[in-house]
């Protein structure tokens, strides 16, 4: 299955699974056969960007809140509102400054 985001204004409003039968040609996956479905069915949405459940492109999984930067090709989570953080930008992963 693909996972597809849904991105308004950088910030991830829905996450929804498109089957690999839309997705995939002679074994290839390609993402935007999902994007056209989710476009022709929800016409009014936001951009339509795949996520990978296991981390396997743009670095994370991308949840509701995430955040996609698009110059980076990335997702991550928001920052976190305790501690003082600094995001790894080659892991887009929020880690925590002494």
């Amino acid at each position: 299955m693909a996972h597809y985001a849904e991105v308004i204004d950088g910030i991830v409003h829905r996450v929804v699974v498109v089957s690999n039968n839309v997705t995939t040609i002679d074994g290839i996956e390609d993402e935007q056969r999902g994007i056209d479905l989710l476009d022709g069915i929800l016409p009014t949405s936001g951009e339509w960007t795949q996520t990978s459940y296991n981390g396997s492109f743009r670095y994370n999984y991308a949840g509701i809140g995430s955040i996609y930067n698009s110059d980076a090709d990335a997702f991550h989570s928001p920052e976190p509102s305790e501690g003082n953080w600094t995001l790894d930008t080659e892991t887009w992963l929020w880690v925590e400054v002494e």
